[in-house]
């Protein structure tokens, strides 16, 4: 892995995104971490880039792990947009948008933006859209231990105790989530002009889900699936609200099968 730090522009100011690359050819990809941070999808960049030709370029959202944030970036659609200009400062074409939670949010965003950089958009267990009946948990009001309940198919595979942690891991705990109200927005980590943005969307879709989610359930999943103009929706089976986490090996063929039958060019070396 090789860690590198891009200054972006916006109209609203410039900032620094820090982004780590797995991989040193192949299929560019672009990963994109959930509300628990980098370390929710680090394993499975690792993963893709060693079995797959892929080079896998996981940003680290501003106000993360330590990372600046500007007063300016307060909101997902702001945050799509210097995602949008970090592929231009790349030059990445062809590129795989994957993202989870939060960062499956965000890659919708980058969708109904409509970069001609992307080749393929694929939300796991994405937040972003109001569904009535269908609500996303309150995890701010939930203990870590509360919310490896809902994440997780089986948690006894990812028991979390809290008072193993140093001080220093906890600052980032709380930076992280202090980070992840502020992109959350006032509507509960859903904007409700997303549905209608996403009937433009015009990139192949694949929405895969967790049929075990309790924090967005699978009948929110196929709502996203139906906002966006023929996209494809998958249900992965025996597995939470982070497949990338609990069943990588089951997400990665569904991934890699899906970004490879809509690819517009050849691996990148």
């Amino acid at each position: 892995m090789t860690r590198s730090t891009h200054s972006l522009t916006l109209d609203q100011g410039t900032h620094d995104v820090t982004v780590d690359l797995h991989g040193r050819q192949g299929r560019p990809f672009l990963l994109l971490h959930g509300g628990g941070g980098p370390q929710t999808v680090t394993p499975f960049a690792g993963l893709l880039a060693e079995q797959r030709p892929a080079r896998v370029f996981t940003p680290v959202h501003p106000g993360f792990d330590g990372t600046g944030r500007p007063d300016w970036l307060t909101d997902v659609t702001t945050l799509a947009q210097a995602y949008a200009r970090l592929l231009d400062a790349l030059d990445l074409r062809d590129v795989a948008v994957v993202g989870n939670s939060i960062g499956g949010w965000i890659a919708a965003e980058l969708a109904a933006l409509g970069s001609d950089r992307i080749s393929s958009v694929t939300l796991v267990n994405a937040v972003g859209i109001q569904v009535p009946g269908h609500p996303i948990a309150d995890t701010f009001s939930l203990t870590p231990v509360e919310l490896s309940r809902l994440s997780f198919h089986d948690p006894s595979k990812f028991r979390f105790d809290p008072s193993a942690l140093t001080e220093a891991q906890r600052a980032v705990m709380a930076a992280n989530r202090a980070t992840l109200q502020v992109y959350s927005g006032p509507h509960a980590m859903a904007d409700p002009t997303l549905t209608d943005r996403l009937a433009k969307v015009t990139h192949p879709t694949l929405v895969a889900w967790g049929a075990s989610d309790q924090v967005v359930d699978a009948d929110y999943g196929r709502a996203y699936a139906q906002a966006i103009p023929d996209a494809e929706f998958r249900l992965l089976e025996g597995t939470g609200h982070m497949p990338q986490s609990e069943t990588p090996e089951q997400l990665l063929p569904v991934l890699w099968d899906f970004v490879d039958a809509h690819a517009t060019d050849r691996p990148q070396c």
